[in-house]
């Protein structure tokens, strides 16, 4: 197969999408004064659906994240509450997509957990998870809802491990162990049945995940080292970002059914930022955005040559961390909204949103940029799944709104911390301190912990003697012995009446 390189300078066609443009909220209603986290990982650190934005903050003595309703804008209190049971930094969140209030969490502290915001936001402190999720044996770097069933999450760690956790029952269902480095990034086909990953190994893998069967595999292709890979919706095509042998950053287009060439390469330009790839399946539109720098780039997406056409730029001064993305059934679709960022500008403590605007005249629903669209109602259940039942998502149109779910998709109570048995290997045989300085790390906190309930033990013993005493300063009241008096001398005055 021959390597298409293509022109930097951008060959223009008709596009409805030609003219789509990125428009930044005015400064009150964006989201200001959040300690955002400053962890090197490579990774977004936001998570947003129609309802909260997550992001994950620096904080000491364990990793936390807020979540903030979307709707309220503004500064954020320095004592805003925070979601805060995790013990290591927390690397990466992410919303289950049939569920508005349960998000998921994982951790250097080797675990991944679920869990619960009650309407309207938090009140307090939130420690206390729905599920905790122990099974990796080094810090975990990576989860994924799967996109069609309800229930499926997939977490991958530092152990080069993918665990397939089914939350009904909170347990793994099944080990991916395949990869010899540490995976970087996962990304599902439209019905979830394929899962494409990216390695640390320089290897692009495209696998069935309930059998864990590497269907195809990228032969150490030598022009483009991959970081990131997304699933360019039914197309059967994967788009990937990475560097040139040269160091540039570079995008390449693959047939998922073949990888051993890219279909076509383009080098984006020499910066040396991560490139984070976003694709919209309703509009085939690909966003490209650099970690480290404020651009976003757009392209459309065809199955035909020249396959990647080059749309516009988005430009701003203030570097990104990392973009959340809003869901399509929380956009505008009377201002011909198609995407949404979420920005994450570290130095400000800031939170921008982005939006993607296609210009239209007319104020009436524009049904050719708002086709069918996943929605929030699951097509499958866990079991089905399991089973090996295939389903695509379950389409809504935006035009009439949707119906958000009243109900939980699980209740499970918190798991113990046990061991478990997957595919013959005990998932937990390397769970204890590895070096002398987690050890010394975990004694300090249990004694922190002894330290903290015996000062709520001495305070409660102060407070049960204060009690007595004040009882028994009350029994002993000369007030009352008088009232006591009084009263028996009157009922004795009576009777002789």
């Amino acid at each position: 197969m021959t390597v298409t390189k293509m022109s930097w300078r951008p060959t223009y066609r008709s596009s409805k999408f030609r003219n789509v443009y990125g428009k930044v909220a005015n400064r009150e209603h964006c989201f200001e004064g959040i300690p955002i986290t400053k962890n090197v990982h490579d990774n977004h650190f936001c998570a947003v659906n129609s309802k909260f934005l997550a992001i994950v903050t620096e904080s000491a003595g364990g990793g936390s994240f807020v979540v903030i309703p979307v709707t309220q804008f503004g500064r954020i209190d320095p004592h805003y509450p925070k979601v805060c049971g995790h013990q290591g930094n927390v690397l990466d969140i992410k919303w289950n997509p049939f569920h508005d209030n349960i998000i998921a969490s994982c951790s250097e502290d080797s675990s991944v957990r679920i869990w619960e915001v009650p309407d309207g936001g938090l009140r307090r402190n939130l420690t206390e998870s729905v599920l905790e999720l122990y099974g990796h044996s080094r810090r975990v770097g990576l989860i994924e809802w799967h996109p069609t069933t309800s229930g499926i999450l997939f977490s991958a760690g530092y152990d080069y491990k993918i665990l397939i956790w089914n939350l009904e029952i909170g347990e793994p269902v099944k080990m991916i162990d395949c990869h010899t480095d540490v995976i970087l990034c996962m990304s599902f086909n439209t019905e979830g049945s394929l899962l494409a990953t990216s390695c640390k190994d320089k290897k692009l893998r495209v696998i069935e995940p309930r059998s864990g069967r590497v269907l195809q595999q990228e032969a150490n292709f030598k022009n483009h080292r991959v970081n990131r890979v997304v699933f360019l919706g039914n197309m059967k095509r994967l788009l990937t970002t990475g560097v040139s042998r040269w160091n540039t950053r570079q995008i390449a287009l693959w047939d998922q059914e073949d990888l051993s060439m890219p279909i076509i390469e383009e080098e984006i330009d020499g910066l040396s930022g991560l490139l984070f790839p976003f694709y919209d399946a309703d509009t085939h539109m690909l966003y490209l955005a650099g970690k480290g720098d404020g651009n976003i780039r757009y392209y459309e997406i065809t199955l035909e040559k020249p396959y990647l056409q080059y749309l516009m730029e988005f430009r701003s001064p203030a570097p990104q961390k990392g973009l959340g993305v809003m869901p399509k059934h929380g956009l505008d679709v009377g201002a011909c909204e198609v995407f949404r960022f979420y920005k994450l500008v570290t130095l400000k403590g800031l939170i921008e949103p982005i939006s993607m605007i296609v210009p239209r005249r007319s104020e009436t629903y524009q049904e050719d940029i708002y086709p069918m669209t996943p929605g929030t109602e699951p097509a499958l259940s866990v079991d089905e799944w399991l089973s090996g039942i295939n389903r695509g998502p379950v389409l809504i149109s935006l035009k009439e709104g949707y119906n958000r779910p009243n109900k939980l998709v699980f209740k499970a109570p918190v798991k113990e911390k046990k061991g478990g048995v997957v595919n013959g290997i005990d998932l937990l045989e390397n769970v204890p301190p590895r070096t002398e300085n987690e050890l010394l790390q975990m004694f300090f906190r249990q004694q922190e912990e002894l330290r903290r309930l015996k000062d709520e033990l001495t305070q409660k013993d102060i407070k049960i003697r204060q009690l007595e005493l004040e009882l028994n300063n009350t029994r002993n009241s000369p007030n009352i012995n008088n009232n006591n008096n009084n009263n028996s001398s009157s009922s004795s005055n009576g009777s002789s009446i």
